[in-house]
């Protein structure tokens, strides 16, 4: 219903003016949150269920759509102020944070209780990985993605909901480009559809590139994806796919992160869970870390960035703005529920009537 509320509200008025400056009637609804942290990770759970992730090992969680936040902080991220990137929850008790940086910086944690105590459950001993983002595809079986070892993405799996995570063999994945990694910026490096398939999004090598994998990380297959690359801070920051399969349907985004900076070609679509790329025709205009569907809508996504939010109507080859305030990540919950979240602490929950 949220997601049909919010389609109606942007579609009339783009049809009865005819341009994006036009699109009225939908926008973020700001929920004071009294952080200053900013969140790079996000799981929206429901329209009352989110929690979001980010600096100095901050991590809250509401239940009342925002009214209220709990700090549900892992004290031993705080301590070391820990940058948690990326956030997965199952519910409102249960959830798997990551945090990234060199050597044992990297850690991934787990509550079962809602935040009021969390286990470590896994703590990078390679000097020379770094991981980005996780992701799951159930419950039970999910995947974290580290920036090359040896020449080639590491993958760590799990299959106990994230209580334990072992290293996958490499011999499945491609070689990366010099210089290509993965970027820790809106938790979508690393996405996942049904029940089997998963991506990988890159940048920093020769060119932006998108790997896909149909067996839960095991084997890839890698693309060009008409983002550029060519820069240690350009390339594909953030992926969305609709479902799994050889015909899913997937957008990309980026561009330059710089402040400033010109990003052309700043989105691509695929029709073919990632095989080929083609750059949308009217992209955003800026720089974009994040970006996700709307559920039960087949056309409809969002993409965020540090400069605004866009809006697409037709499955991401034309996208319009939708409103200017900063956001890194962007995410929705089974209800259709739309949440993003990003620097000084702003959260929004995308509503009708707002814009």
């Amino acid at each position: 219903m949220c997601a049909a509320l919010l389609v109606g509200a942007l579609a009339a008025p783009a049809q009865a003016a005819g341009g994006a400056q036009d699109l009225r009637g939908a926008g973020w609804k700001l929920k004071a949150t009294g952080a200053e942290a900013r969140f790079r990770g996000l799981a929206a759970v429901s329209r009352s269920t989110a929690w979001v992730s980010g600096s100095k090992g901050t991590v809250l969680r509401t239940v009342d759509g925002g009214r209220s936040w709990s700090d549900v902080s892992p004290p031993a991220a705080v301590t070391d102020g820990l940058e948690l990137r990326d956030i997965e929850a199952f519910d409102a008790r249960r959830a798997v944070a990551l945090s990234i940086g060199e050597g044992e910086d990297s850690r991934i944690f787990r509550t079962e209780d809602g935040g009021a105590t969390w286990s470590e459950t896994f703590r990078n001993g390679d000097a020379r990985a770094f991981y980005d983002c996780l992701t799951f595809f159930d419950p039970r079986h999910g995947l974290a993605v580290s920036d090359p070892v040896d020449g080639r993405f590491r993958m760590l799996a799990t299959e106990d909901g994230g209580r334990s995570w072992r290293v996958l063999p490499a011999e499945g994945m491609p070689a990366a480009l010099p210089g290509e990694a993965g970027f820790a910026a809106s938790g979508q490096c690393l996405v996942s559809a049904g029940p089997r398939d998963v991506w990988l999004a890159t940048g920093g090598g020769a060119a932006g590139r998108v790997l896909h994998s149909s067996d839960r990380g095991l084997t890839w297959r890698v693309a060009d994806s008409t983002v550029p690359g060519g820069d240690p801070a350009k390339g594909v920051f953030g992926l969305a796919f609709r479902e799994g399969g050889a015909r899913a349907a997937g957008l990309a985004v980026g561009g330059d992160y710089r402040t400033g900076e010109a990003s052309p070609r700043a989105a691509a679509v695929s029709s073919d869970a990632g095989a080929t790329w083609r750059a949308a025709a009217t992209p955003p205009a800026a720089y974009r870390s994040g970006v996700t569907w709307l559920p039960y809508l087949r056309s409809v996504a969002l993409a965020v960035g540090p400069t605004g939010t866009d809006v697409t109507l037709d499955a991401g080859r034309t996208w319009r703005p939708l409103d200017a305030g900063s956001f890194d990540t962007v995410a929705c919950g089974r209800d259709g529920a739309c949440w993003a979240a990003g620097e000084k602490g702003r959260v929004g929950r995308l509503e009708p009537g707002v814009g």
